[in-house]
């Protein structure tokens, strides 16, 4: 009689335990169809108070597309600004911050002061082997999450490319589980003309992105959710 009982208490234990996880994951579920839902929200919704920006540099030309683009950015209403480059990069932070230089010149309202430069760990490097990758993408998610955790920045932009997956993987994350709203903006090189990068692919096949720009218009005919800009360089 003791052991049916104790096995009647099993079952009943296991049932419960089946029923909290398929909760757990319901609620998981739904949450993450909300955040997808709703990522491509405007910014002006927030009202037009300043928000924290994460400029992430790619590296060579992807960081002199980015320089452009930032050349244009409503310095007063995108800031702090946080520029995250690969720790083995060494000429991106440097033209960020001959950019800030300079803005600080054209700008006497201290703006640029807010703007702060760091390093993170690359995921895979140019040539490096998919086997060890493995362990190099997961000390850059590691310290991508230690990065977010410090910055948790409004805005993130970037085009590539693979330094912001880590980082963008981890924002969509704490969207999710309603840690921090991060809106991700992922402008695609202009060098892509027939398909996308990897980056992009992926923050457009895992719906990361809040909004995908490219730049030439057979690129929106074949990737249907992302927006055609036109040539930005």
């Amino acid at each position: 009689m003791g052991k049916c009982n104790g096995c009647s208490f099993s079952i009943v234990s296991s049932f419960g335990v089946f029923l909290s996880a398929i909760f757990v994951v319901s609620l998981i579920l739904v949450r993450l169809l909300y955040v997808i839902y709703h990522s491509r929200r405007p910014l002006t919704k927030r009202g037009l108070k300043p928000v924290s920006t994460l400029i992430i540099l790619g590296s060579g030309g992807h960081t002199a597309e980015m320089i452009n683009l930032l050349a244009v950015l409503q310095k007063d209403r995108f800031y702090p600004r946080f520029y995250i480059a690969a720790a083995t990069d060494i000429m991106s932070l440097q033209k960020a911050q001959m950019l800030e230089n300079s803005l600080t010149s054209e700008n006497a309202s201290g703006v640029t002061d807010t703007a702060q430069f760091m390093k993170i760990y690359r995921s895979r490097e140019v040539g490096q082997s998919y086997i060890t990758s493995v362990w190099t993408t997961l000390v850059a998610l590691v310290h991508a999450l230690w990065l977010m955790v410090k910055i948790r920045p409004e805005v993130i932009l970037c085009n590539g490319p693979g330094t912001c997956i880590p980082l963008c993987a981890i924002a969509f994350i704490f969207k999710v589980l309603g840690i921090r709203w991060s809106s991700i903006f992922y402008v695609e090189s202009i060098a892509r003309v027939r398909r996308l990068s990897l980056s992009a692919l992926l923050l457009y096949k895992l719906r990361m992105a809040d909004q995908l720009f490219v730049q030439w218009p057979q690129l929106q005919r074949q990737y249907p959710r992302v927006t055609y800009v036109g040539r930005l360089m």
